[in-house]
């Protein structure tokens, strides 16, 4: 089960049901099935202090991403700061749709193993959100 909710916050303008089907598909793709994935909305705030209580991190990020999978099955709490996905986009130059699905979909990579941080991973994460993105533009609304 996918969920969608928001602290301090609207709800992001998405398609939920297309958003799911879509998260199912890129799970498939690395041979994973979709357990229970909670994603938080929030603000700049908020995910200032998820870093700091949860990961001793006293910075702003895009997403924190828990990660509770059990074998193939995948599950997690995912927290987007819709602040910083703005801004983000703004300094990106990207449409802010665009950056909020490459958000939403990172945490799902990260879910499936692909890691960022280490010598040459961030280029796998970004090629694999590519392929990502053009999978949910072909899939019809």
């Amino acid at each position: 089960m996918i969920t969608f909710q928001t602290e301090q916050m609207d709800m992001p303008a998405i398609n939920q049901a297309k958003v799911r089907e879509w998260i199912k598909l890129v799970a498939a793709s690395y041979h994973k099935r979709v357990g229970e994935i909670a994603y938080f909305f929030c603000n700049d705030d908020k995910i200032l202090e998820v870093n700091r209580e949860y990961l001793q991190h006293d910075y702003y990020t895009d997403i924190i991403t828990f990660d509770y999978c059990e074998g193939n099955r995948l599950s997690g709490d995912l927290f987007i700061s819709i602040d910083t996905v703005r801004s983000n986009s703004e300094q990106l130059g990207t449409p802010y749709d665009t950056e909020l699905h490459r958000v939403i979909i990172h945490g799902v990579l990260h879910l499936c193993g692909i890691n960022d941080k280490g010598p040459g991973e961030r280029e796998i994460m970004e090629a694999a959100e590519d392929k990502a993105l053009a999978l949910y533009n072909n899939i019809a609304n």
